[in-house]
Formats: structure tokens, sequence, C-alpha cells
């Protein structure tokens, strides 16, 4: 049988998940953000990867 961990099973680990979860979606959204913002600062790179992301959907096989 495997050995209880410090704070298992007392709901500790859903409130961390919550809280990972929460940090996840603040990451993500300040990471979209800084994408728009360089998309918008680099427009001629933008259309470019927006190119080659276009190609690479195109070529992509299921």
């Amino acid at each position: 049988m495997p050995e209880m961990r410090d704070g298992a099973g007392d709901g500790g680990d859903g409130e961390r998940d919550v809280e990972r979860r929460r940090k996840r979606a603040v990451f993500l959204r300040e990471l979209n953000e800084a994408r728009e913002l360089r998309d918008r600062v680099q427009p001629r790179r933008a259309r470019a990867n927006r190119m080659r992301q276009q190609m690479r959907m195109r070529t992509f096989r299921w």
C-alpha cells in the first residue's frame, strides 16, 4: 500500500490544483497579450508567421 504524504487526503490537493489552474490561466492570458503586442509592433514578421502557420496546417496529415 502506498505511503500517505503530509497533507494528503485533507483537501489540500484540490486547493493546490485550483491555485495552479488560476496561475496557469493568468500566465496564458499574459502570454497571449504579449503575442498580440508583438504582432502589432512587427506587422511584417506577424504576417510571415501567419503564412508559415498556414503552410504547416496545409501540409499537416491527420
